[in-house]
């Protein structure tokens, strides 16, 4: 267990024009961020068969286990059908895909924490947020250890915990090389973010800022002079985002992301996606916010996928970037400053 350290930021309401975590920027090069990563996200598919030769062949990952769920296994205590478990060829975890089948759309997501006292602060200033929380006991998610479980103003279930059973990367520990010979299809190397809609993304954005530490990297208001909050980039590490939150309805998913090395990656994942027929929504393009390279596509349930390259180094102080409302397409897509309606409306 990691010895508990001493934060020395402190929770801050946050109003609709203020730019987050700008005002506390000086001497924060060491700060405290204790969330590691976003550690796993839990879908659900119509076809599992489907599903699992998207996620494994197409874009590369392994499956690790199978298997009927039990309702401890749902944040909304309905028993989930079966259960696939998947991870990506450079993560080191169980897994980080679950595929849950019987519908479409996010079931809950998970983000891995530095140690159990970082989980007891975190439960303290959810509580205080007026966040409902709940005790997460190990082996109610497979190969998770204890943690907390919330619900998101958004309506959405967020999971802290700080163990998962150690699976190692496809390439070894000792000598390895730079990427395994049998990699299949886009090989995917790890999970990397993802992207919800909420009604009120300020309320969310405070609760990601106040609660867990994370800062905004990237905003998009409405207009600087009546300012109203329409999406924020928020990281807890050095990655241009962690999670992003848009305005839309609670409790939907718009996608959640994988990583790839460059754009060189990203154009080879675009032919396999070719190959096997996959449904593209955008891309191969670049973002203005965050800068990465990207392209977004869809499962065979229709739930978003992207493949997401680049972008730029954040941490503690890094200047947060606003985008307005009248840049909103060359924010999402800078080549070619346009945002299909599919992209603005779609989400699971």
């Amino acid at each position: 267990m990691a010895t508990p350290r001493t934060r020395t930021r402190k929770p801050k309401a946050a109003s609709p024009c203020e730019t987050a975590g700008h005002d506390d920027l000086t001497g924060k090069e060491g700060a405290d961020m204790p969330v590691i990563r976003l550690g796993y996200i839990q879908v659900r598919v119509t076809d599992m068969e489907e599903a699992v030769n998207h996620y494994s062949n197409t874009l590369g990952m392994k499956i690790m286990a199978t298997g009927e769920g039990g309702p401890h296994m749902s944040p909304h205590g309905i028993s989930p059908g079966k259960l696939t478990y998947l991870k990506a060829w450079d993560e080191w975890d169980h897994h980080s895909v679950v595929l849950e089948e019987g519908g479409v759309g996010l079931v809950k997501f998970g983000y891995k924490v530095s140690s159990a006292d970082d989980l007891n602060e975190f439960e303290r200033r959810v509580q205080r947020f007026g966040t409902t929380t709940q005790r997460m006991s190990k082996g109610e998610n497979l190969a998770v250890g204890d943690g907390i479980r919330v619900t998101l103003p958004s309506d959405h279930v967020l999971e802290l915990y700080y163990e998962m059973d150690y699976a190692g990367t496809e390439t070894g520990a000792l000598n390895p090389p730079p990427w395994p010979r049998d990699a299949r299809g886009a090989a995917v190397p790890r999970l990397d973010h993802c992207l919800y809609t909420a009604e009120d993304p300020e309320l969310d954005e405070r609760f990601w800022s106040e609660c867990l530490d994370f800062r905004a990297g990237e905003r998009l208001i409405t207009d600087p002079s009546d300012p109203e909050l329409i999406g924020t980039w928020l990281f807890c590490g050095q990655t241009p985002h962690d999670v992003a939150v848009i305005k839309g309805p609670n409790g939907k998913l718009h996608h959640f992301a994988f990583l790839l090395e460059d754009w060189n990656a990203i154009l080879r994942a675009g032919d396999v996606f070719g190959m096997d027929q996959v449904s593209i929504d955008v891309g191969p393009a670049r973002h203005g916010i965050t800068r990465g390279t990207t392209i977004y596509f869809f499962d065979p349930s229709g739930n978003r996928n992207e493949v997401f390259s680049g972008g730029y180094l954040s941490g503690p102080a890094f200047p947060p970037i606003t985008w307005t409302a009248d840049q909103l397409g060359r924010g999402i897509f800078y080549t070619s400053g346009e945002v299909n309606e599919r992209f603005t409306t779609v989400v699971t």
